[in-house]
């Protein structure tokens, strides 16, 4: 009778965990990211060759390794979906604490491999970026404790997140890492946003950005130039951002064709930050949309389950994952069509990057798994009793 009224998901005693999960999780989210993937290994397979070449590597070395990072991003990802919500917790808290420890010890033990940004601790046989795995781990860490605030005589949750926050933010400028910094307090607001911060607070905390940019601009030549680059109204056709706007205009509504385009020659970034420009200079803007697309499916379709959530640290913690995850897609195409300034930031699931696409993995998974459906009235049917 419950289950009629509520309209909850019903428990079946002793159900396989499989079948239950693929009851509960959001399908269609799923096999967006599993189309992200596969449109991930297609551009690879055009954009790595010629840095393959130049480095005396294989043709195809950089898509070999992806595919060993994807298939490992996707099992964890999997693996993350069917867990409990305060399993996930737990892991994030736990993740969290290492990355952050990571992260602060950088200075000392990274490695900025020539890009004059001290970002990746070198491991040999590959690289490891900690403020890619530093994002999933804060939002839900920072979603318990501002969901822990809202209990009665609750800590102070919400200036304990701030706090982290801002060391973070800290750190990833130092680095200099402005996009990631840009990221991690973007999500941390919108948490904030939705578990009903002041609006006055929000615009005080915009305006001291703007101050924070116009410091970063006057201090740091680093950000200046890139500044200075995006304000431009010519730009360099030799730069990165002069070879991708020429092969997003060069590819047109429908491509050159496949394995004809010829920015990866040019762009030593091309398989990363600015493989969307490979996708739109041989696919067109065709498969661009479609890309645009399947990342809003995901978010889109998350945010409209974690609506009907009732558990306030599920949702807030699904709502700074899913906005995380949308934004720095849309901050990498931004950059490559120059509607925002050149941040360094992948394409999730779609550039290569081994930490990159793991840390995806592990985000999104813990979306899957604060968005799954589980036996519980959603916050629509206490609103409803209240109004009885």
């Amino acid at each position: 009778m419950t289950e009629m009224v509520y309209g909850a998901v019903p428990v079946r005693d002793g159900e396989p965990i499989l079948p239950k999960w693929w009851r509960t999780v959001d399908r269609w989210a799923l096999s967006c990211v599993l189309m992200l993937f596969a449109v991930g290994m297609l551009l690879g397979l055009a954009a790595s060759p010629p840095l393959a070449a130049k480095n005396g590597f294989d043709p195809f070395h950089y898509v070999q390794r992806q595919a060993f990072f994807g298939g490992v991003a996707l099992i964890a990802m999997l693996l993350t979906s069917m867990m409990s919500p305060t399993v996930v917790r737990r892991l994030a808290v736990l993740g969290f604490i290492i990355s952050f420890v990571a992260l602060a010890l950088l200075p000392f033990f990274g490695t900025d491999f020539g890009k004059g940004a001290t970002r990746w601790y070198s491991l040999g046989f590959a690289s490891l970026q900690p403020s890619e795995f530093l994002k999933p781990g804060f939002m839900v860490a920072a979603a318990w404790a501002m969901a822990a605030s809202l209990e009665i005589n609750g800590p102070p949750g919400r200036a304990w997140s701030f706090a982290l926050c801002i060391s973070i933010v800290l750190m990833l400028a130092l680095q200099p890492d402005f996009g990631q910094a840009c990221l991690v307090l973007f999500g941390w607001g919108v948490m904030y946003f939705v578990g009903g911060a002041p609006m006055l607070l929000l615009v005080g905390m915009a305006g001291l950005v703007v101050v924070a940019g116009t410091v970063a601009y006057s201090n740091s030549e680093h950000f200046a130039r890139r500044i200075d680059g995006f304000l431009s109204p010519d730009v360099d056709p030799t730069t990165q951002l002069g070879y991708a706007t020429n092969a997003i205009r060069e590819g047109g509504l429908f491509g050159v064709g496949v394995g004809e385009g010829q920015v990866k020659w040019s762009l030593p970034d091309a398989h990363t930050d600015f493989i969307i420009a490979v996708a739109a200079e041989e696919y067109g803007l065709i498969l661009v949309v479609c890309i645009i697309a399947l990342y809003t499916v995901v978010v889109v379709r998350s945010l409209l389950r974690l609506v009907r959530e009732r558990d306030p640290f599920i949702r807030l913690a699904g709502t700074g994952l899913a906005c995380t995850f949308g934004v720095q897609a849309m901050i990498n195409m931004g950059v490559a069509v120059r509607l925002l300034p050149a941040k360094g930031m992948t394409l999730p699931f779609v550039s290569y990057g081994g930490s990159s696409v793991i840390a995806s993995g592990i985000a999104v998974g813990m979306l899957l798994a604060f968005t799954r459906s589980r036996p519980q009235g959603e916050i629509s049917d206490i609103l409803g009793r209240g109004r009885r």
